[in-house]
């Protein structure tokens, strides 16, 4: 039987610190008060975000500096 050396770590042990949970289309929509067609649109012109595996998700500062810099 073969062991397993290259197991990865449970993520409560992996110690990522400073690191937030991505927030997710309709998460944004709610923040922002739109439609999630809206948040769609609005990365077309330039709302920052990641792509994982097909699926756009939203780290909380950039979307909070975005805001800031977005506002009237």
């Amino acid at each position: 039987m073969r062991s397993n050396t290259n197991k990865q770590q449970p993520l409560e042990s992996a110690q990522l610190t400073g690191v937030k949970k991505l927030l997710k289309v309709e998460d944004v929509a709610d923040i922002l008060g739109v439609s999630r067609v809206k948040v769609y649109l609005l990365l077309r012109n330039g709302l920052p975000s990641v792509k994982i595996d097909g699926a756009r998700r939203f780290q909380p500062d950039k979307l909070q500096a975005w805001i800031e810099q977005h506002s009237a």
